[in-house]
């Protein structure tokens, strides 16, 4: 059996609840209309997790993938038939309950942010590994929006782009979960950046700190009127050679998401055709899967305490509907990212 070390915030040593709570539940694939609120047993954790008592978490396109089931190929990872985890949520921000007995780092009652199994629900468990404090001068509802799409916003720029002082960069998609962040980190790594969005979010990407703006709805990113030292692609399915055309000869492109890449394998094939053609050209064309990691969730804590970075919620929703919430971001609705309070 896991030894867990347990304590409560309000009297130190009693032991955490057992019981039910209240989750956002799905047992098939499909529409947000699978969605329904339903009481659930608390879920336990193992010898390297905690247990979160859920405040607000995040509506990321994740969300989206996991409840339709779509690709066809993420159910691999999903649940071949159905979800294997039928509490739907990842992105998460709260007060930790009870720790496994290999955590070390954590204890009841610090509040945390991070990235969990199951998190549109009263309770929720938390790898330590993908767990950090919760930003100071953040509350619960905007912290809960950061921990995966500002972790990929990071590992995009950094990791895979390589980003440097002084560069060009393009974000495609900068109004939304993942680009809202990628625009401002950018500027804080000293890059000139412009920003691709829809008209009507055109302020919000300016009010990040975009340099350039352009509504992809009326202007073309790739006509050679600007070239690019570094392009994260977050949202739709440009072909590559339109990615090739707006960087310079010898710049990046880093692609990430892609929802119209067909029902079987999302985005994956176009970004194994990058892979596969980038080492005959002097371009670099790559991708990525974006994870969410402490060490990460720290260096962004200290850009948010610092002021250089600030979540954008474009919406909340209490936990009952959590549907709406999920047909609103995959309508495009959403400004940045949507939270679900609990």
């Amino acid at each position: 059996m896991t030894s867990i070390r347990h304590s409560s915030p309000e009297t130190g040593g009693t032991a955490a609840p057992e019981g039910t709570m209240r989750a956002i539940v799905q047992d098939e694939y499909g529409e947000a209309d699978v969605l329904r609120l339903a009481r659930v047993p608390r879920p336990q954790i193992g010898d390297a997790e905690v247990l979160v008592q859920v405040h607000a978490a995040g509506v990321d396109r994740g969300v989206w993938h996991v409840m339709t089931g779509l690709p066809y190929l993420g159910r691999l990872a999903f649940g071949l038939r159905r979800p294997k985890n039928p509490v739907l949520g990842g992105d998460v921000a709260g007060t930790v309950v009870a720790v496994g007995s290999a955590v070390t780092g954590f204890a009841a009652g610090d509040e945390v942010y991070g990235w969990g199994k199951g998190t549109f629900a009263e309770y929720a468990v938390v790898p330590a590994a993908r767990l950090a404090r919760k930003p100071a001068n953040l509350s619960f509802e905007q912290a809960a929006v950061v921990p995966v799409s500002a972790s990929t916003a990071w590992q995009g720029l950094h990791d895979a782009g390589r980003i440097q002082a002084g560069q060009h960069v393009l974000v495609v998609g900068a109004s939304g979960g993942v680009g809202s962040y990628a625009v401002q980190l950018a500027k804080v790594a000293g890059a000139e950046v412009t920003g691709v969005a829809s008209t009507e979010k055109l302020d919000l990407v300016r009010a990040l700190g975009a340099d350039h703006v352009i509504d992809y709805r009326t202007q073309d990113w790739a006509d050679g009127a600007r070239r690019y030292d570094l392009i994260l692609d977050i949202a739709g399915n440009p072909p590559l050679g339109k990615l090739r055309r707006a960087l310079t000869p010898t710049g990046t492109a880093v692609i990430t998401g892609g929802e119209d890449g067909g029902s079987f394998s999302g985005g994956m094939n176009r970004q194994l055709r990058a892979l596969a053609l980038s080492p005959f050209v002097k371009q670099r064309l790559t991708f990525f899967l974006g994870v969410v990691r402490r060490r990460d969730l720290e260096r962004l804590t200290e850009l948010i305490e610092a002021g250089e970075v600030t979540p954008s919620v474009g919406a909340s929703y209490p936990l009952d509907r959590a549907p709406d919430a999920v047909r609103d971001l995959a309508s495009g609705k959403i400004r940045g990212k949507a939270s679900i309070v609990v």
